[in-house]
């Protein structure tokens, strides 16, 4: 494939589709989450610092993607035919080079954040940094991505959930402790829900392409089982908040999100069997899901921060 031609209008149109609400609210949300309750736990706040760790989950997140984009192309998964927010290069007409390089410079864009956060707050965010990167990168890449393995969701929701949450939680505060992995929680397993679905969709692709995915192991119909239980336990999470003192009614908020989680799990029931297209709608309810329940929960700390309930 050529590198000429209309690349950069081309490369803008892609960067541009991956910043769909879904996609930044990925990134909106952990950071959100951790900052809220910083605000309520100490009652620090430092805008400029969320803002900054915002872009560089961004720029992670986009590189991931434009990872996933290249190594897809690479091990033949990718069509044409292929459904979902990729087709970077086999539906766009970029480069595999030209996305590869863009994957690096957004993670140079990304390391650049890093190394000013970590001189406003801790060379500590050096190493753990370099590591979320790292942990990016090998998630599609390398001879034994995670992404084909049945570790995919745990990876995903600790690092673009659990990590993220606490990382901004100790850029406000100084400090990092259990209570925080506590509070991520019902984030990780909603980030896991969305690979999940995305697995669901693409399971008979991925298993023909070799991949061994927690999905490909548990079949359809348990896998769409397990989707329900992870919007469950995340529902069962923000009902046990309205029980302890300092949170309160407000963690009744999230639950806005179970009409989204129902749907998603009615449509993936009836969609066994089904080509993957059929199964977007499920996909789009999932990530509204998650979208839904983030916001609800962080609106929830910064409220219980100011009205504490009891």
């Amino acid at each position: 494939m050529s590198d000429s031609g209309n690349k950069p209008t081309a490369g803008f149109s892609v960067f541009w589709r991956m910043l769909r609400p879904h996609t930044l609210s990925a990134s909106f949300v952990p950071v959100a989450v951790g900052s809220a309750y910083a605000l309520k736990a100490t009652g620090l706040f430092a805008p400029g610092r969320a803002l900054l760790m915002l872009a560089a989950c961004l720029f992670i997140q986009i590189a991931t993607n434009l990872f996933n984009e290249y190594y897809d192309y690479v091990r033949g998964l990718d069509t044409r035919d292929s459904v979902g927010i990729g087709g970077t290069i086999v539906r766009d007409g970029l480069s595999p080079r030209f996305v590869m390089a863009a994957a690096l410079g957004f993670y140079a864009a990304a390391a650049g954040l890093g190394l000013t956060l970590a001189a406003l707050s801790s060379p500590l965010l050096l190493p753990i940094g370099a590591l979320a990167m790292l942990c990016g990168y090998l998630y599609t890449g390398g001879p034994y991505p995670i992404a084909a393995s049945p570790f995919g969701e745990a990876a995903a929701g600790l690092l673009l959930g659990s990590l993220v949450i606490g990382l901004s939680f100790f850029l406000q505060t100084g400090y990092v402790g259990a209570a925080v992995f506590f509070i991520s929680l019902p984030v990780a397993l909603l980030i896991a829900a969305i690979l999940t679905a995305n697995n669901i969709r693409d399971r008979e692709g991925d298993a023909a392409g070799g991949r061994r995915t927690l999905v490909i192991l548990l079949g359809h119909r348990r896998s769409v089982r397990f989707l329900a239980a992870l919007f469950a336990l995340a529902a069962l999470w923000s009902a046990g908040l309205c029980l302890r003192s300092g949170f309160g009614f407000w963690f009744l908020l999230p639950f806005l999100s179970l009409p989204s989680a129902w749907r998603a799990v009615r449509l993936f029931q009836r969609s066994e069997n089904a080509p993957p297209a059929v199964m977007l709608p499920a996909m789009r309810h999932t990530a509204q899901t998650n979208t839904i329940y983030g916001l609800a929960y962080a609106a929830a700390l910064l409220l219980a921060a100011f009205f504490p309930a009891g």
